[in-house]
């Protein structure tokens, strides 16, 4: 019953927190300099045409007017249709979407175990080792995603030639069809995302390698792997899967400007379009979706890591 109050309570914070930034997401593009009319009706048309065009994407009504008649139709499942184009919101989700997701799965599948070992590995030895991993860690961290991509481009497509500089999917597939061009996008997705995790889990293998009760295993002849598998593992799980939850809100971010480098057919790479063209109902639905996306993954971590806890408090 306190893991159902408590998971109620994520609920309704992330409905709260749902609603308040597709607000600001809105108003944000509200403010934008410029708007869909010139990408709609040119940059030849006239006042008249221009104003007839505003008139009937309702670009004329007041910013709140709109905002209302746009949650009024998503919360019925209508994300309305985007401006150029008239592309359905929900159909260009539907598309781009799961190549997003795909790209994601791929980066903690190659992520998650590398920084679970380099995380643990660092954690319990300390010393020199800890020291280069967390200083490579943290220099890779504070590169661009951009910067990345760019190095793993000169050297596995100019330099090794192991890989296509271009990898073009083709109109209507995806990217299985053309499984190396996941590659480069996956390889800078998990150099960021293994910078941020590996940070965050070697401080909570450290912090818990520190405690009392394994010091007194340690005493009592319990070192290595028998230490790590029977004490700190355990222990650390709740705080390795809220740090993989805050690492894989890092890779939304990083994510859009993956997408983009490599023209990858993402959702990343729709939001970047649409908020070229002032495409207000594509920015609202893309980026609604990328936060829906993203407070489920916290609300998982968040109760993942809560009934991790009540073992840990019960097993001791």
């Amino acid at each position: 019953m306190k893991l159902l109050a408590f998971a109620s309570r994520r609920l309704a914070g992330a409905a709260v927190l749902l609603v308040l930034l597709s607000a600001g997401v809105f108003a944000a593009t509200a403010v934008l300099p410029g708007d869909a009319v010139s990408a709609v009706a040119g940059v030849d048309a006239s006042e008249a045409q221009r104003a007839e065009v505003r008139a009937e994407l309702g670009l004329d009504r007041p910013a709140a007017e709109r905002y209302a008649h746009w949650a009024a139709d998503a919360v019925r499942g209508d994300l309305g249709r985007g401006f150029v184009g008239d592309r359905p919101v929900a159909e260009v989700l539907a598309t781009r979407l799961p190549n997003s997701l795909l790209l994601a799965a791929l980066t903690l599948a190659v992520t998650a175990p590398l920084a679970a070992l380099l995380g643990l590995w660092t954690g319990m030895r300390g010393g020199g080792a800890d020291r280069v991993v967390s200083t490579t860690a943290q220099i890779l961290a504070a590169v661009p995603e951009f910067v990345v991509a760019a190095l793993l481009v000169a050297a596995l497509a100019v330099w090794l030639e192991v890989l296509p500089r271009v990898s073009v999917i083709p109109l209507g597939g995806t990217p299985l069809d053309v499984p190396h061009a996941l590659v480069l996008p996956v390889l800078t997705l998990s150099a960021v995302g293994l910078a941020v995790a590996t940070r965050l889990l070697r401080a909570s293998v450290a912090d818990t390698a520190a405690t009392p009760y394994c010091e007194a295993a340690r005493l009592n002849g319990v070192r290595g792997v028998r230490l790590a598998v029977r004490h700190i593992l355990p222990n650390a799980a709740g705080p390795a899967v809220q740090a993989l939850t805050l690492t894989t809100g890092a890779l939304v971010g990083s994510a859009v400007v993956v997408e983009n480098v490599f023209d990858y057919p993402g959702i990343g790479r729709e939001l970047h379009l649409a908020v070229a063209a002032r495409d207000v109902p594509m920015v609202q639905g893309i980026a609604t979706a990328l936060v829906a996306v993203m407070l489920v993954v916290l609300l998982l971590g968040d109760i993942c890591a809560r009934l991790l806890g009540a073992r840990e408090g019960h097993g001791r």
